[in-house]
């Protein structure tokens, strides 16, 4: 899907050099993965709170793919 965005090109820059990306697209991908996947780990984290955790695999994959 193409989409015209109005990007911070020093934060852009910085992404391109911190990441594997070689392409302005492929850092702006990347990025956005690992928002999604930082967004997913803190839903987990605060569904598990303190205690500790009793999921089966099943139970916790359920839960990963419901975020």
């Amino acid at each position: 899907m193409k989409t015209l965005v109005d990007i911070d090109e020093k934060l852009l820059n910085e992404a391109l050099k911190i990441t594997s990306a070689h392409t302005k697209k492929e850092a702006v991908n990347l990025s956005l993965k690992e928002l999604v996947r930082h967004a997913h780990i803190e839903r987990l984290k605060s569904k598990i709170g303190s205690g500790r955790l009793a999921l089966t695999l099943k139970e916790l994959e359920k839960l990963r793919d419901a975020g």
